[in-house]
């Protein structure tokens, strides 16, 4: 398979253009080895797919978001959201109008990794049981919830990964995962 890539993308990687492709990268959460799922990567790059703060090095995928093959559209724009908040990646994000199928492609290989987790790394779902970590002031009420509060049956907030919702006290209020641990 990595020889129909290397034609299509002329040995050189998709997304930096400068190093030989060395890898068949699969772009999740696509899971069958065709290359129409596939993007030719070098090894400074596979390297650098999962690492954290590296906006300066994938400043290349302001020329890859322009490829016409989606798979690279699909992770060039998957990278470009992982540093939306830094200008040139905002930047390029407002210019580029893709197909609806590949952001959503791109999307929904970010919404895997966003997962709630307690204070430890445990993974939490709705309905789960959490016990407070700390005590916890609760804005907007005349109470506070003491470290070792129980609350059953919490809720997971979609769009953000660090909160939950749970009751205390009969009220519902937003807690933070990192205050948490879940009861097993």
């Amino acid at each position: 398979m990595l020889d129909k890539l290397k034609e299509r993308s002329e040995s050189l990687c998709e997304l930096c253009s400068k190093t030989e492709a060395t890898t068949a990268y699969t772009v999740s959460p696509k899971n069958d080895d065709t290359i129409a799922n596939q993007v030719a990567l070098c090894n400074d790059c596979l390297q650098n797919i999962d690492a954290e703060n590296q906006g300066f090095y994938w400043r290349v995928v302001e020329g890859s978001i322009w490829n016409p093959e989606p798979s690279v559209q699909a992770l060039s724009y998957r990278i470009l959201q992982k540093y939306k908040d830094e200008d040139w990646a905002s930047g390029v994000l407002s210019m580029v109008d893709l197909d609806e199928d590949v952001v959503q492609w791109a999307l929904s290989g970010l919404a895997l990794a966003d997962v709630h987790q307690d204070a430890f790394g445990n993974a939490l779902e709705a309905g789960d049981t959490v016990v407070l970590t700390q005590a916890l002031d609760v804005k907007g009420t005349s109470f506070s919830a003491p470290k070792g509060t129980v609350v059953k049956r919490i809720r997971l907030v979609h769009d953000n990964h660090e909160q939950i919702e749970g009751k205390i006290n009969d009220q519902m209020i937003v807690i933070l995962t990192k205050y948490v641990k879940k009861n097993n």
